[in-house]
């Protein structure tokens, strides 16, 4: 007899933990040869809230953690993804992915942590300024976390646009709920395994699988997350993240990059989910000599 396979069911990732969909409702994608990925969870609307709750939580902590901790910890990441690179390049082909196109792929999001792990305790300095004014003041300027960032996955890559977003989101010391790729889910749930063997605080990235149009609106429309990432080039989806986003005031960033190009990491993707901070600090003029107090 003909044995038939055991087809892993994959977990969703929040809090820091794998739990099975609020849902108990399940989907299994298939690769262009029909081959089934596997069973993923079919997250609801509850696992979305329950995501923003996990990660309003760890946001106090993660963002105050010394810049240099933070930058530690991405660095970590990198050294759990290149521990099972061989891994993530099998669901890279699995997925529809060449050999040649998965091992780029694997090795660009290793060398991308490790390119915003350098900028964890250095983007503030750089962005930072000293501002001229015309009265008796030092005015400075300086950076801070956003908050909650939603982070909507594209549907062209299954790896390399999810740690292109969440890098420089939790490099800024933001935390995320992310919605990985509907139809190439699986190195999302696995690079969830690599988090949490990487010392990141849970609750810091949370990972959610299913529907995307199930997923969107209780995410975009969620009083409590700050911000949306988008890493697709769907106008759709876009002009819905931004409807969805007036109601709080979300700032909205959407990136039609080409992922796999060395030039698609750079500083201003930290920045765009930080809040510019000004600080007036008066001076005083005494025998000639400018003091502050």
């Amino acid at each position: 007899m003909e044995r038939l396979e055991v087809l892993k069911t994959y977990k969703i990732y929040i809090g820091g933990k794998f739990p099975r969909t609020e849902s108990a409702r399940y989907y299994s994608p298939k690769n262009a040869k029909g081959e089934t990925l596997g069973n993923m969870c079919l997250s609801s609307r509850k696992d979305v809230r329950n995501s923003v709750v996990a990660a309003r939580k760890a946001f106090g902590g993660w963002s105050e953690r010394a810049a240099f901790n933070r930058s530690q910890i991405l660095y970590r990441m990198a050294e759990m993804l290149e521990g099972r690179r061989s891994q993530f390049m099998e669901e890279l082909i699995f997925q529809g992915a060449n050999k040649a196109s998965a091992e780029k792929e694997v090795n660009l999001a290793i060398d991308r942590l490790i390119y915003y792990a350098g900028w964890c305790d250095k983007f503030v300095q750089v962005l930072s300024s000293v501002n001229p004014v015309s009265s008796p003041h030092f005015n400075f300027s300086t950076y801070e976390a956003t908050g909650v960032v939603g982070i909507v996955a594209g549907q062209e890559t299954s790896l390399i646009d999810l740690v292109s977003i969440v890098a420089p989101v939790i490099a800024g010391g933001n935390t995320c709920v992310v919605l990985a790729n509907e139809n190439l889910p699986l190195c999302a749930v696995t690079f969830a395994e690599v988090l949490n063997s990487s010392d990141l605080p849970g609750g810091v990235v949370n990972i959610l699988t299913g529907k995307q149009d199930e997923m969107i609106p209780a995410l975009s429309t969620h009083m409590d997350v700050n911000a949306i990432a988008y890493a697709g080039n769907d106008a759709d989806v876009l002009k819905a993240l931004q409807q969805n986003a007036v109601m709080n005031l979300k700032r909205v960033r959407s990136y039609d990059r080409n992922w796999l190009d060395a030039k698609s990491q750079d500083l201003y993707l930290i920045s765009d989910f930080q809040e510019v901070k000004t600080t007036w600090h008066p001076i005083e003029n005494i025998g000639g000599a400018t003091s502050s107090y």
